[in-house]
């Protein structure tokens, strides 16, 4: 057992492009004629830091700010399975630790997790909970020396977030890599392919400080999958195969150019389009009359001058708010007026994906 202590650093993850996508492919599984679904996705600045570190208790010891609790777990498959049943926060780590200790042997000594440190908003869409989860696997990889790659962690945290009551999509667990990803979803088949960026894109994010319930969002968007009753829903069917595909087809372009013009356009074509094909399945929370202060602030006067253009985040609803920033001077002094203007009632935060090619 080597004692030395760790530090580990996991983000959230942002989804750009193709929300919902990820279920909806995932139900190919029993109904082909449903497209892949595409999604691209972009670890966040903010996220979960943690020490780790062997300790001599077949335990898992987890003390976590984000979580807000301190608890012992006993290393044994079965009795992990059951806590990550009974839900609450510490089902996520339950439910991935269960995952590893059911696949792996030699588990003779415990691991302490330390999670110290957040700085990554809880319920606005930027998977915190799979951070946790990443973080749980990250850290039995570290402490143990299994080798998982990026793919496999990414694999462990989904099974374990499964393992619990929460229903998560494939897309949350793309914060295992540290670069923005293209993911393609087909049945129970994803692939990930890592972007480069041609230059860095400026983005702001905003707390819309007001509220979603995205279980009812999914609840609502989930009817008519797999298979399509009416004509209503095969909108959602179009929506999120083909209309999807082809935003995303050409977001990556913009992406690998470094072409924010081009990404902002993009971003407020797919809001657009998720008005115009989802949101009339859940008005009580999408849409103009669901999602007011979103829909307001896309288009507030005192922002639109400082942004290519900018779109929901996660499931939708008025819980965060994304912009692509002209440059970096327009996305300080957007960052500044959002943050000053008390009757907006919002927090702005900045956030980059940094150019990958050389100079």
């Amino acid at each position: 057992m080597d004692p030395k202590e760790f530090e580990i650093f996991v983000p959230g993850r942002l989804c750009l492009f193709g929300e919902h996508s990820d279920w909806a492919g995932g139900h190919r599984r029993q109904n082909s004629e449903i497209q892949e679904g595409y999604a691209i996705v972009a670890p966040t600045s903010q996220g979960n830091y943690a020490l780790i570190q062997a300790i001599p208790q077949k335990q898992i010891f987890i003390r976590s700010s984000a979580l807000k609790l301190e608890a012992a777990l006993p290393l044994d498959s079965r009795e992990l399975e059951e806590i990550a049943r009974g839900g609450g926060p510490l089902s996520y780590v339950a439910g991935v630790a269960h995952e590893i200790t059911s696949s792996y042997n030699g588990f003779e000594h415990g691991i302490r997790i330390d999670n110290h440190k957040s700085d990554l908003p809880l319920k606005k869409g930027l998977s915190s909970s799979a951070s946790i989860s990443v973080l749980t696997a990250k850290a039995f990889d570290k402490v143990y020396g299994l080798g998982f790659t990026n793919r496999r962690i990414m694999e462990l945290a989904y099974l374990g977030e499964t393992a619990t009551p929460s229903r998560c999509g494939r897309l949350d667990q793309l914060c295992a890599y540290d670069s923005p990803t293209l993911a393609t979803f087909d049945g129970d088949r994803m692939k990930v392919e890592e972007l480069p960026v041609g230059k860095t894109l400026h983005l702001v994010l905003v707390d819309l400080h007001a509220g979603k319930d995205t279980r009812k969002i999914l609840t609502a968007l989930n009817e008519g999958f797999p298979f399509p009753r009416n004509d209503q829903e095969r909108r959602k069917h179009e929506y999120l195969g083909a209309i999807n595909r082809g935003i995303v087809e050409e977001a990556k372009k913009a992406i690998m150019l470094g072409d924010s013009k081009k990404a902002g356009e993009l971003m407020t074509l797919a809001q657009e389009k998720f008005d115009e094909y989802l949101a009339p399945f859940c008005p009580e929370q999408l849409g103009e009359s669901g999602s007011p202060k979103l829909h307001r602030l896309l288009r507030h006067p005192s922002v639109v001058p400082f942004v290519y253009g900018g779109k929901g985040v996660g499931s939708q609803g008025d819980g965060m708010a994304q912009f692509i920033a002209r440059d970096g001077e327009s996305q300080k002094s957007l960052v500044e007026f959002l943050n000053s203007d008390t009757n907006l009632d919002v927090e702005a935060i900045s956030f980059m994906i940094r150019t990958t090619l050389s100079s």
